[in-house]
């Protein structure tokens, strides 16, 4: 299959508002994919490469230039063995042959051709078509249950593997998907609710959790083996040996458990979540990390127990028999209440210990991994600040022709100008994507390639999780999570946040015990 009829399905799902169309032109597709492309073409459209992380960044892949093919010639089979090979690279000089490898297969790309692959390398080919719109992709060419699909993804922990199956043995090739310990789950995600009230109500029958702020982790044992996975399938278990120890002293010799792991102070706060995420960037010194920086594990869910799955138990069920595996120091604390005053006293207290919040699960549904459905539900304070648009990105996709992504400024009182403190393209309306391109190519100054820098008035109110430190920008710290509350159009850039305000907010949480 030629890569230019990915690239033309990419760009009219991108185009297409109603996900019914989306889901049919992806499905039409697929059915004409050959088997031996399916892989590269499901990621594809996922906006992913099969490979994952191949080593090039923006940095080196946006000086590259080329003049384009005049025919559209590359086959997706030969696009995904260069990127095979790219990934392959290590050792000296290794950067310089993957752009040189990268920078070859653009000169035999068309102009279309090449924006998608730059795109899609980088990881901002936002299309439209991410992986729950892919599987029902996959359902329509099949004929196949979305659910069965989804169910299939959700055990064998990646999409590609299962859209090889439906598409060349039907559903009888999904048969073969089961959990498996030692084999990545996808894990299920969460809702959001406006508070802890409104997500009681929701639910009407429910647990409290308290959401704590680390990284999510799912670990497997059998017998004496024992592995933990990122929330992304990455195995780390090399990176977190008290997560191996802690489980390794279970009596159980075969689980699945969902949970969190986290950095903690001497007086059981939590450390930011950055500091926690430096165990996990590490695979020498891990000793003495370990030492500066020691792990704890905190479970809320298992999956499966001595030769026994309870995924598709209630969530009440699989609570009591978490209780029954693992010790109450090493669960989340939970609540299960109907009473409204315990609930936000719940609330109050997971926040006053440190932590982002509580999610709420309602006790009669399964667990359903890979889904983010209305069956979890976090709570979380939103936290607004008002910054000021220093630049603004050309957008692609469905966003082609508008400024989208925004660079974001704290005001610096200090040198009388604005400290970036992050990046977002997020919570934004068709209606605020146009006003915004109109008002800041009216405010330009200046541009370098894809962004637009503007003179520094218009006012933003930004909502965000946190805050951490960052070597990226200059102001040393930067947003978590930021999207687009309101454009304050009341407000001066002088009227805007000061750093100081998001270094406040870092500070506590940084302090040394």
């Amino acid at each position: 299959m030629l890569l230019a009829e990915v690239v033309e399905t990419s760009r009219r799902v991108a185009a297409t508002r109603a996900r019914k169309e989306k889901v049919e032109q992806l499905a039409d597709l697929l059915r004409r994919a050959p088997p031996g492309a399916i892989e590269a073409i499901v990621a594809m459209l996922a906006g992913e490469l099969r490979q994952g992380k191949i080593g090039l960044g923006g940095a080196a892949i946006h000086p590259l230039r080329v003049a384009p093919a005049a025919t559209a010639a590359l086959r997706v089979a030969e696009v995904d063995q260069v990127f095979t090979e790219i990934a392959g690279q290590a050792g000296a000089g290794s950067q310089g042959r993957r752009a040189n490898g990268f920078q070859q297969l653009l000169g035999r790309a068309t102009e279309p051709e090449q924006d998608f692959l730059r795109r899609l390398v980088v990881g901002e080919l936002r299309q439209g078509a991410l992986q729950g719109l892919v599987i029902e992709g996959v359902a329509r060419a099949t004929a196949i249950p979305a659910a069965s699909v989804r169910r299939a993804v959700m055990l064998r922990g990646a999409l590609a593997p299962v859209a090889v199956a439906a598409l060349t043995r039907g559903a009888a090739g999904l048969a073969a998907f089961s959990l498996q310990p030692l084999r990545f789950v996808q894990p299920m995600l969460a809702q959001s609710a406006d508070s802890v009230a409104e997500a009681v109500e929701r639910l009407d029958d429910a647990a409290l959790e308290w959401k704590i702020d680390g990284a999510r982790v799912q670990v497997h044992r059998v017998d004496e083996e024992i592995a933990v996975f990122s929330r992304t399938g990455k195995n780390v278990s090399a990176a977190v040996p008290e997560v191996v120890e802690a489980v390794r002293g279970l009596s159980a010799r075969q689980l699945v458990l969902d949970g969190e792991v986290i950095a903690l102070r001497a007086d059981g706060r939590p450390r930011p979540f950055q500091e926690t995420m430096r165990r996990f960037g590490r695979r020498l010194d891990v000793a003495r990390l370990r030492a500066e920086l020691p792990l704890t594990p905190f479970f809320f869910d298992v999956l499966h127990a001595d030769g026994v799955d309870v995924l598709d138990a209630c969530t009440a069920d699989r609570a009591e028999r978490l209780a029954e595996l693992v010790a109450g120091s090493q669960r989340v604390p939970r609540l299960v209440s109907a009473d409204a005053g315990a609930a936000a006293a719940f609330l109050e207290d997971a926040l006053a210990q440190g932590h982002e919040g509580v999610m709420a699960k309602a006790l009669r549904a399964p667990y359903e991994a890979g889904r983010r459905g209305a069956a979890w539900l976090k709570v979380k304070p939103v936290r607004t600040v008002d910054l000021v648009v220093i630049a603004a990105e050309w957008g692609s996709g469905r966003r082609r022709g508008r400024l989208s992504n925004l660079h974001l400024g704290a005001r610096d009182p200090q040198s009388g100008g604005f400290a970036m403190v992050g990046k977002t393209f997020k919570g934004m309306t068709d209606e605020m994507l146009a006003w915004q391109t109109e008002r800041f190519l009216a405010l330009a100054l200046g541009r370098e390639r894809h962004v637009v820098h503007v003179r520094p008035e218009v006012v933003v109110e930004i909502a965000f999780d946190g805050v951490q430190r960052s070597s990226h920008y200059e102001s040393g710290l930067a947003l978590r999570f930021a999207r687009v509350k309101s454009y304050r159009t009341d407000k001066r850039a002088a009227d805007a946040d000061p750093i100081d305000a998001l270094r406040a907010l870092l500070a506590p949480a940084s302090a040394s015990p």
